[in-house]
């Protein structure tokens, strides 16, 4: 029987201000093949943290695209 560990990947977002900010770049992760839950602690015209749970690693170009998609930027990024 084989059972996946989630990984959890955390990235740094700026430009977030607001719970639409949150919906627009978890709605964008969400998109993502794998992505099982997205959770951002918003520190408004600072320096989000944002937390992705997802089946497999993400690569650090696709999490920043679907950050820019969502408007927002991707500061930095750590496994």
């Amino acid at each position: 029987m084989s059972t996946t560990t989630p990984t959890t990947t955390k990235v740094s977002v700026s430009g977030m201000t607001c719970g639409h900010c949150i919906s627009a770049v978890s709605e964008e992760l969400e998109a993502l093949n794998g992505v099982e839950t997205v959770d951002v602690d918003l520190n408004a015209g600072g320096i989000s943290t944002v937390t992705i749970t997802s089946t497999g690693k993400l690569s650090p170009s696709e999490i920043g695209e679907a950050v820019a998609e969502a408007g927002y930027l991707v500061v930095a990024n750590e496994a």
